[in-house]
């Protein structure tokens, strides 16, 4: 009997917490595409998340494989899909573009990462 409320108390303390206590922000997709390689320069990049994003704190920012900068310094989260994180590009050479992101989730969890993408000549 002592086993089987202990194992009842257990389960109640793991099921009964906050839901989402522990979400964060990861990156769901992108475009253009983790890893891709594209024949035509974006003229933009997009981050989806799994989860709404603040914000005044979340960034991102492309370069160039010298370290360059190569966006218009104008990202910022979709004031309608909370979710989404974007960028606009300067007209993109042939070459590998990293994209670096900084975002915090609305539950108050940072997350961080980066990518490449390739501009085929």
């Amino acid at each position: 009997m002592k086993t089987v409320t202990i194992i009842s108390l257990v389960l109640a303390v793991l099921l009964g917490g906050p839901a989402g206590a522990g979400a964060h922000a990861f990156l769901e997709r992108a475009d253009p595409r983790v890893g891709s390689t594209v024949r035509t320069a974006p003229a933009q990049v997009r981050l989806w998340f799994t989860e709404r994003l603040e914000p005044a704190f979340s960034s991102v920012r492309v370069v160039n494989e010298a370290g360059k900068q190569v966006d218009k310094g104008d990202g910022q989260v979709d004031p309608s899909n909370p979710r989404l994180l974007q960028i606009s590009l300067a007209t993109l050479p042939p070459g590998t573009y990293k994209v670096i992101w900084r975002v915090l989730s609305v539950d108050s969890h940072v997350t961080e990462g980066d990518f490449t993408f390739r501009v085929a000549p």
